[in-house]
């Protein structure tokens, strides 16, 4: 049996393991063990042996794709999340933009879509940020007769910002496994953040303008309380100047930038007087939680590249994309396989899945790294939003509490993924827009 047909049953085997219902860093394990084992009896070692050897895989490359002080900067950044969830920044972020807007169709939506991307600025997380948002922007879009398709799924869509505006745990993971700098990975994604907030923002307008009862508009308020509804948004730019302008111009590297925002969200959650032994425990006990798992997937796929890696796939990947008549066609062919396998597994694992394979391929044709990287996570939120798996929309049914069927979310959704694919095309031809800010950076 030839490598690159291994290759693909490992990827099939680990796939069924999934819908199996095994988790994600266990079933990578599994198929790497399995596999690196096949691989060696192939080899001509006897099962005993083959056997050992595979288990020799548990020992020294998951403990140095773990032991590394850059990893420092996945508890720090998620703790910062958590706490700011605590200490309920979400609700007067919510507050501030819908009073801006309040006079347009559609502008509780449209203020959905900004208050999640300022969110996604102090969170990292797509889940968090549908979760944390939704509860707040559900009622409210209620309380002015929204229709649910539109309310579900601009909550749905606003949530996958989350994993685009930095500091974003997708991000992290990508900076690690391609050994770039966590840092300008973080800076990359601000200004495809906005353009991918325009985008869902111009989305909501349009799908009023077609359907004006799809989302009325709101109360007017004076400038006054407009201008004092900003004291909401102070909090975020705060930790996010701190954070990403120390780490833009060279203060503080993306770990310190991850201490500075965590001790910035516990003293926020002191002054809203929140700061109780129940809060702490439980955003300790979460960013403990979210660390393990992460720290899991990456053990898994560490595991999962040994075997990938003996039966040479990168290399014969790169041998096709030498003989491609163009780049363009290989990177395409790329960024579809992410998307498609993006509609089946969570988009954390699949990073670290898929970059080991794929990134060598990128960089033997030129193109940016970093790039890619932001391209490759915009494909992740694609799969954020779309069946089978959409965890955004499977939060969003959870916070419905059984009112919205699962089905109308993602038919709420679905306008919201052309505007995602607007922005990504919008990012595909102008590079510059993701390269750009890191490239002013001084470290």
């Amino acid at each position: 049996m030839s490598p690159v047909l291994v290759a693909i049953i490992g990827l099939v085997l680990l796939l069924i393991f999934l819908f199996a219902g095994m988790h994600i860093g266990i079933a990578m394990a599994l198929v790497g063990f399995l596999g690196i084992m096949y691989m060696r009896i192939a080899g001509g070692f006897e099962t005993g042996k083959a056997f050992m050897m595979a288990l020799g895989a548990f020992t020294n490359g998951p403990f140095a794709s773990t032991n590394k002080d850059s990893l420092v900067v996945i508890p720090m950044f998620t703790l910062m999340g958590v706490t700011c969830a605590r200490a309920g920044i979400s609700q007067d972020l919510y507050a501030a933009c819908y009073k801006w807007v309040s006079r347009v169709r559609g502008g509780l939506a449209i203020a959905t879509e900004v208050a999640c991307a300022f969110f996604g600025a102090i969170c990292g997380s797509a889940t968090a940020t549908t979760a944390s948002m939704g509860k707040i922007c559900l009622p409210e879009m209620d309380k002015y007769k929204y229709k649910r398709t539109l309310a579900c799924g601009s909550i749905s869509a606003g949530g996958t910002l989350g994993i685009l505006i930095p500091p974003s745990t997708g991000f992290m993971l990508y900076a690690i496994n391609a050994g770039i700098g966590v840092g300008k990975m973080f800076i990359a994604g601000i200004i495809p953040g906005i353009i991918l907030t325009v985008c869902y923002a111009a989305t909501a307008i349009i799908i009023c303008i077609r359907d004006p009862e799809a989302g009325p508009k709101g109360e007017k308020y004076p400038m006054k309380e407009k201008l004092k509804a900003l004291l909401g948004v102070l909090p975020v730019l705060i930790l996010f100047i701190m954070v990403l302008g120390g780490i833009l111009f060279g203060w503080c590297s993306a770990t310190e930038g991850g201490a500075v925002g965590a001790f910035g969200a516990f003293i926020f959650l002191i002054i809203r007087r929140k700061f109780t032994f129940k809060n702490v425990v439980e955003a300790l006990k979460e960013t403990a939680e979210t660390t393990a798992m992460i720290f899991l997937i990456m053990i898994g796929s560490d595991i999962l590249s040994q075997f990938f890696t003996m039966t040479g796939i990168s290399s014969i990947l790169g041998s096709i994309a030498g003989q491609a008549a163009s780049p363009w066609i290989i990177l395409i062919v790329f960024l579809l396989i992410y998307g498609l396998l993006g509609c089946f597994i969570d988009s954390l694992p699949l990073i670290c899945l898929l970059t080991p394979i794929f990134l060598p391929v990128i960089r033997m044709m030129g193109f940016n790294e970093m790039w890619f990287g932001v391209l490759m996570v915009m494909l992740m939120e694609l799969g954020l939003m779309t069946p089978p798996v959409g965890m955004c929309c499977y939060v969003m049914a959870g916070i419905t509490k059984g009112t919205t069927s699962l089905q109308q979310i993602f038919k709420g959704t679905a306008p919201f993924l052309i505007g995602i694919a607007v922005a990504i095309v919008i990012v595909m031809i102008f590079p510059g827009l993701a390269t750009w800010l890191p490239g002013l950076m001084r470290t």
